[in-house]
């Protein structure tokens, strides 16, 4: 799935950039692991506080407050975030796509409205943002795991113009 990413993103002149929460790192792991992502991956923000949220990625303090860090609205604010961090003046803010993930990995924090295994992926591009929200069913590791690879599909599905309906 890397390697596809990959020649997607080479072959639309594209740039990826991720801003994880639950996922620890684990999607910048995998697309590193390929020889040559530094062509296509500008890096990533390990936001998993809410305060690296706030102070790094810019995602607003009443998000957080209103809708909480794993909410779409926050998914949003970090691919955003991330994006507008990775862009400048040697890379023009178009060519960026950002890519943001958080959420409740377990086995304790869940609540009745946002229980264990529920996360929200976000993705920020110059033709718009999308976010998507999931219910996994494993334990720690397998829910990281499970929600690094649907950011990646995703991410295949938005380089081949073929993404899901949103979750709003």
């Amino acid at each position: 799935m890397e390697d596809r990413i990959g020649k997607l993103l080479r072959a639309a002149n594209l740039k990826l950039a991720l801003a994880e929460s639950c996922t620890g790192g684990l999607v910048s792991h995998r697309i590193t692991n390929v020889p040559g992502s530094s062509e296509y991956y500008l890096g990533s923000v390990t936001g998993y506080s809410d305060e690296a949220k706030r102070l790094i990625l810019n995602v607003d303090p009443v998000t957080l407050v209103q809708y909480g860090a794993v909410s779409r609205e926050t998914v949003l604010e970090m691919a955003d975030g991330v994006r507008k961090i990775f862009a400048g003046s040697e890379i023009p803010l178009e060519r960026v796509i950002g890519m943001s993930v958080s959420g409740i990995a377990g086995p304790g924090g869940g609540m009745p409205e946002k229980p264990v295994g529920l996360v929200w992926i976000g993705l920020s591009a110059a033709d718009g943002h999308w976010a998507w929200r999931y219910l996994w069913s494993g334990d720690r590791v397998k829910n990281k795991e499970l929600s690094a690879q649907q950011l990646l599909d995703l991410l295949g599905s938005y380089l081949n113009r073929n993404m899901p309906p949103e979750d709003l």
